[in-house]
């Protein structure tokens, strides 16, 4: 099976100024982000940037990148554009790895992809988790999925779903445990075929959308499906913000230090 990774990096980040130049163990964040990908199966890793200093930093560093233009409202937006400059044939899988996500697991993302191939009958696929702590399920940074019998995504929500009205009858807060499955956590890594990927900007935004401010709702709501692989792994944390920044570097000095002595 053969997909190609694409990688949306925006500069103007408000949380966080200049986030896929910032530097992790030495190496721009985009780049790690890169690198974790090439350990994937993908034929191709691409960056879509929306600035020159991206596409140089990458250059440096021998990752591949394309300068997109500054204005998309979306990540699928600026693949869509990466889409045409690289020419790639409508049925050719795309796997969108978030530019703030240097610990990605590239197994993840052979999944990912995996899937989508076994589901011709859905646009696009993606990925979760179990959540395990009420905490987490409660938070509206936390965004739930729920899949139908086929493992197709029904919504999503930041809401608290599916609400388990017997469980949570004195209130969530007063909850000490979660439902039986347990409430689903989604994983923001998407496979397209480049065909629907191209067709995505021309969709109209959703009310729900909207209201949620979660583009994969879009999909949904203009009747696509959605295949959603469930992980038994937790993934690595993402960055949104300088907090979360100094965490994954920590991470990274943990691992160095660790290798160091194991090779000692």
């Amino acid at each position: 099976m053969s997909f190609t990774v694409l990688i949306p990096a925006r500069l103007g980040s408000s949380r966080l100024p200049d986030k896929p130049l910032a530097d992790i163990a030495g190496l721009p964040m985009v780049v790690r982000v890169a690198h974790s990908a090439m350990s994937s199966g993908a034929s191709a890793v691409v960056v879509a940037a929306d600035d020159a200093r991206t596409v140089d930093a990458c250059a440096r560093h021998a990752v591949r990148a394309l300068l997109t233009r500054r204005d998309h409202a979306t990540g699928s937006d600026r693949l869509a554009e990466a889409c045409e400059l690289l020419g790639l044939a409508d049925g050719e899988i795309v796997v969108n790895v978030q530019g703030d996500e240097p610990l990605i697991d590239p197994a993840l993302i052979d999944a990912c992809a995996a899937l989508l191939a076994r589901r011709p009958e859905c646009a696009m696929a993606t990925a979760a988790h179990a959540i395990d702590s009420v905490a987490e399920f409660e938070n509206p940074n936390v965004v739930k999925v729920v899949c139908d019998a086929q493992g197709r995504a029904l919504t999503f929500s930041r809401a608290p779903i599916p609400w388990w009205r017997d469980g949570y009858a004195a209130g969530l807060r007063q909850a000490r445990s979660l439902s039986d499955p347990p409430p689903l956590r989604h994983i923001g890594l998407y496979a397209y075929r480049a065909a629907f990927l191209r067709r995505y900007p021309t969709l109209p935004p959703s009310p729900i959308e909207t209201i949620e401010s979660l583009e994969q709702l879009r999909v949904l709501w203009h009747g696509e499906r959605i295949a959603v692989h469930v992980s038994p792994l937790r993934p690595g944390p993402g960055i949104d913000t300088p907090e979360d920044l100094e965490r994954v570097r920590a991470l990274f000095a943990d691992a160095t230090r660790k290798g160091l002595r194991e090779s000692g």
